[in-house]
């Protein structure tokens, strides 16, 4: 299994926003930091601002910040929120083409492995992986998420 981009994005930037509590932090600032396109990033501030994981101000002063506490932000249930696709292989989708589908055991113990993933993800939050605002100096090839 491999989480999106998207999703990769959205822990990032909420790691971000995390570290920078006194004061928003810019669309700018995250593509800097990340070497991610400002566009992509964008769209992931704007989804989580809908999910009120941030809140997104417009304007001079501008940016995003946390939209709740990092304890309240569980990862099991923003992974949710950001996976698009949970098929972790072509029979799990409609009109599959694979031929023993109706009688192979390989879907349920798929199940419980992504279900096992997920209850370990449902057991953390945000702050479990909060990190320093200096880990994000520009240059300082310290770590990032």
């Amino acid at each position: 299994m491999q989480l999106s981009k998207f999703t990769d994005y959205s822990l990032r930037v909420l790691l971000l926003a995390a570290s920078n509590t006194d004061r928003n932090t810019t669309i700018r600032d995250a593509a800097e930091v990340y070497g991610i396109s400002h566009a992509h990033l964008k769209k992931v501030v704007l989804h989580l601002s809908r999910l009120n994981y941030l809140v997104a101000e417009r304007g001079h002063g501008g940016g995003f910040r946390l939209g709740m506490p990092a304890d309240q932000i569980n990862l099991g249930d923003l992974i949710r929120s950001t996976e698009t696709d949970f098929a972790l292989v072509e029979c799990y989708r409609p009109n599959t083409q694979c031929r023993i589908a109706a009688c192979c055991l390989l879907p349920a113990i798929l199940d419980e492995a992504l279900a096992a993933f997920m209850a370990v993800m449902d057991r953390y939050t945000l702050q479990d992986l909060h990190l320093r605002g200096d880990a994000f100096a520009l240059g300082s090839g310290s770590q990032t998420a």
